[in-house]
């Protein structure tokens, strides 16, 4: 693996991140409050994991009509990425709680969602957040199928239809991990990357596939073992589970980084990019909604991006608070605090860069 230096020619640069730093700090301290999460993540994961398995419940003791049975595929879906956005995320930054069992005990939601707790430690926690935007490393932004998100990569002609078709494409993400994450391990262990985080990668693929086992099992096996729907029927209300979860994952996420203002930076010969850490991020990360109450509790903050790459290990119910510090400390510095005001304006604004990245 490359090593990357963020290296900034500016004085001020380094500055601006000590000060924010000891501006948040202090918000904490003058409140007497804690940086993680209180009773309200408490009821939070009640909620969405209520969202999830009470619907599978009903489906799985109560005769349900198909149509009741589909709704209820719906609202498994908006649940169980509620799961992830707001549960599992925090749990795996070690954001949720100042205890460190809590923390992995919440990490491990990603089992009940059926993907990998190692896969996304390596691909979110360490490329995404330490190389946000950079091609070749950040996994985010690596060209899937016919969508392009980086504007490094090979411009096709099929792209240039992308800013139509991706939003379908964007709801087989959640398919993706159920699958990629096997494929993606064997990369991680092939490439050393598995030992080097002194995991064990024999260990670590019997982990993924037991895991998938069991989710494939739970969520499908047991629906047409217990219930009188057909098999066809028990994959078409799994099929929408994923489709609904897959879309609200993508599209939290894509909005966060592939719009307009957000910058693709690259590093030179000797993998040096040419601003601090924190600038980086603030030159890479998009706000948006931050006023719509709704969007903020159910996406877990995401919406609020950039105090979440900053200070990913606070937990996400106090982005709301400190956002104005982050912003005022920002134009103290002259640096970017880039936020949409709406989700309408957001869609939009991903909507074209996805045209731009499409060469239209």
């Amino acid at each position: 693996m490359k090593v990357i230096r963020f290296q900034g020619t500016d004085i001020e640069q380094k500055l601006f991140w000590k000060t924010l730093k000891g501006n948040v700090h202090a918000y904490f301290v003058t409140n007497n409050i804690s940086p993680k999460g209180n009773t309200n993540m408490v009821v939070k994961t009640v909620t969405m994991y209520a969202l999830y398995i009470i619907p599978f419940i009903l489906i799985l003791l109560y005769p349900t009509a198909p149509i009741m049975a589909l709704l209820f595929a719906v609202i498994m879906g908006i649940g169980k990425a509620g799961i992830g956005m707001s549960v599992m995320h925090d749990g795996l930054h070690g954001s949720y709680s100042s205890k460190k069992w809590v923390n992995r005990l919440m990490g491990a939601s990603m089992y009940v969602i059926g993907s990998n707790v190692f896969n996304w430690k390596i691909q979110h926690n360490i490329f995404h957040h330490a190389y946000t935007n950079i091609d070749g490393l950040d996994e985010d932004i690596q060209t899937r199928w016919i969508i392009r998100l980086s504007e490094h990569t090979p411009l096709k002609t099929i792209h240039k239809y992308q800013y139509i078709y991706a939003y379908l494409l964007y709801s087989l993400m959640t398919f993706s991990m159920l699958i990629g994450d096997i494929t993606q391990l064997v990369g991680y262990n092939k490439s050393g990357l598995t030992r080097l985080h002194k995991a064990n990668p024999t260990r670590e693929m019997m982990i993924a596939l037991g895991v998938k086992l069991v989710y494939l099992f739970t969520v499908i096996g047991l629906p047409i073992m217990l219930t009188t729907f057909s098999w066809w029927q028990v994959l078409t209300g799994f099929v929408v589970m994923h489709l609904v979860a897959g879309f609200i994952f993508s599209i939290v996420f894509q909005m966060a980084h592939i719009m307009e203002e957000a910058l693709q930076p690259t590093v030179d010969e000797h993998g040096i990019t040419q601003n601090e850490w924190a600038i980086h991020q603030l030159l890479t990360t998009v706000n948006f909604a931050p006023k719509n109450r709704l969007l903020n509790w159910y996406v877990g903050g995401l919406n609020f991006q950039v105090e979440h790459h900053l200070f990913p290990n606070i937990c996400h119910l106090h982005y709301k608070n400190i956002s104005p510090i982050v912003e005022k400390t920002a134009k103290e510095f002259g640096v970017p605090y880039y936020s949409i005001p709406t989700l309408g304006e957001a869609v939009s604004s991903h909507t074209k860069r996805l045209k731009e990245l499409g060469g239209v």
